[in-house]
């Protein structure tokens, strides 16, 4: 989880559990690494809550170029990105809860990467269902990430987001474009 968080991601399946419990069982050894984890695992378990509380009160709109939304989009873009953002921060959360058992009961093969969070959510009493949403909810995240790829407010600086400048936007003049031959009449 910890190796997840910190953004190696592995390659294949499996290899972020493995990478989070030498992570972890390196970090178990370090003096004081029962706190360090904790407090890692705990850090993650605010950030998976904060993403899932900004996901329901749909701060990401600021984001977006509602403008540009249809009518029928934007409910839509609103439905996945909550439904999206919620998920995402509840398996955060929880790989997070998982590296703070880790930490309390001194163990390195109780902290989980996001593979067996996934797979420790298939093993509850509603197991299948919750597995279910969980996935429903990260392939939500999955069609938001498009949206929001498709109509992010991009402009930095106090320029606007569509990229035109004011300068350009105030000129009302007609465009000249240069006919054929044009380039030979400068070059003489």
């Amino acid at each position: 989880m910890l190796a997840y968080a910190a953004g190696d991601r592995g390659s294949g399946s499996g290899s972020s559990d493995r990478q989070t419990d030498d992570v972890t069982a390196r970090v178990l050894e370090w003096p004081g690494g029962q706190w360090i984890l904790g407090v890692a695992g705990a850090g993650v378990v605010v950030a998976g809550l904060w993403v899932s509380v900004r996901a329901v009160r749909r701060k990401f709109l600021k984001d977006l170029r509602a403008e540009a939304l249809s009518g029928r989009a934007r409910p839509v873009v609103e439905a996945l990105g909550v439904t999206g953002g919620a998920a995402r921060g509840v398996v955060f959360a929880a790989a997070g809860v998982f590296a703070v058992v880790a930490a309390v009961r001194h163990q390195p093969g109780q902290a989980k990467g996001m593979d067996d969070t996934l797979r420790a959510f298939r093993d509850l009493p509603a197991g299948p269902w919750l597995l279910a949403l969980v996935a429903l909810g990260l392939a939500a995240f999955g069609l938001f990430c498009w949206c929001e790829a498709r109509w992010r407010r991009v402009g930095h600086g106090g320029r606007p987001a569509d990229g035109v400048s004011r300068r350009s936007r105030a000129w009302s003049g007609p465009r000249r474009t240069p006919g054929p031959g044009s380039w030979r009449r400068r070059r003489a």
